[in-house]
């Protein structure tokens, strides 16, 4: 118990002749703490709010923030280490060390990196756009340094590496997407007035965007029908609630002005055979 109570004591002690021996620095590395991450703070501020005086596109001025925040946070590690009289020397070469050992395990993650600084500084798409890549497409919503997150008509939040977007076909059709469909008509109705029909039912309509105009007319001589094709453009959030409404407006539109939608047809023509034939007289002549 006397042991005991003698290491704690030395303990105490130590730690008593520490403080009085390092209490200004350890007062003064955390004013230098406090103050340095309320500038910080500060100035990631405003450097946001100097990106949207000079209308820089949003996510930019969200990175210039974190970066600007980041390396003044950096620089006041560096000062609150340095008055402890701690030299960071042998941790920036452990440090590097370390990122050249797991350089080709974090390669994945790097590049994700690399590609979304490509993507912010480039500005390939910004938040809200309307993108598609390798067969995904939906609003953009966020993009962070490591992935973009998109999300469409469904609620579905969709997460995509940004070194996949990087390099590859990309379609940005902004905040809006195109319907692409036809109907058919019989070919005994008249097809201009088919067209001015559809035509009247997408201008009516407010949610089918009118610039660039809707696209109307003849897109195919089908066997049953003349289709009639049309491309118009709706917002893209509301792309399939908007389409099958459009789709049942020009339905009823068309049947309204007289103008059928036939459904396939098909002509028979049965052809007797020879052998079929003479087995026929034969039974004739043997009755």
């Amino acid at each position: 118990m006397q042991e005991e109570l003698a290491t704690l004591e030395k303990i105490v002690n130590v730690v008593i002749e520490y403080l009085i021996t390092y209490s200004f620095q350890i007062l003064a590395a955390i004013i230098i703490l406090i103050i340095g991450i309320k500038v910080a703070g500060w100035t990631a501020k405003v450097v946001e709010r100097f990106g949207e005086q000079r209308q820089f596109d949003v996510t930019i001025s969200k990175f210039l923030a974190g970066l600007t925040r980041t390396l003044i946070l950096i620089f006041v590690f560096i000062i609150v280490v340095g008055k402890f009289g701690i030299s960071i020397a042998p941790f920036i070469a452990a440090l590097g060390a370390v990122a050249f050992g797991s350089s080709f395990a974090l390669q994945g993650p790097l590049s994700n990196y690399g590609a979304g600084i490509v993507i912010i500084l480039g500005r390939t798409f910004v938040v809200g756009d309307t993108i598609m890549v390798k067969s995904v497409n939906g609003v953009v919503e966020e993009i962070h340094l490591a992935a973009t997150i998109l999300t469409n008509e469904d609620g579905e939040r969709i997460t995509i590496p940004n070194k996949h977007i990087v390099g590859e076909i990309l379609h940005n059709s902004f905040a809006n997407k195109i319907v692409e469909t036809s109907v058919g008509i019989s070919y005994s109705d008249d097809p201009k007035k088919a067209v001015r029909v559809v035509e009247e039912v997408l201008k009516a309509s407010v949610n089918v965007i009118q610039e660039p105009p809707p696209l109307v007319g003849v897109a195919e001589f089908a066997d049953s029908a003349i289709n009639i094709g049309m491309r118009y453009w709706v917002p893209t959030k509301k792309y399939f609630q908007i389409s099958y409404r459009m789709n049942l407006a020009i339905h009823s539109a068309l049947e309204e002005a007289g103008i059928s939608i036939p459904f396939p047809q098909r002509d028979v023509h049965l052809i007797a055979q020879p052998d079929q034939k003479n087995s026929e007289k034969g039974l004739g002549i043997s009755g």
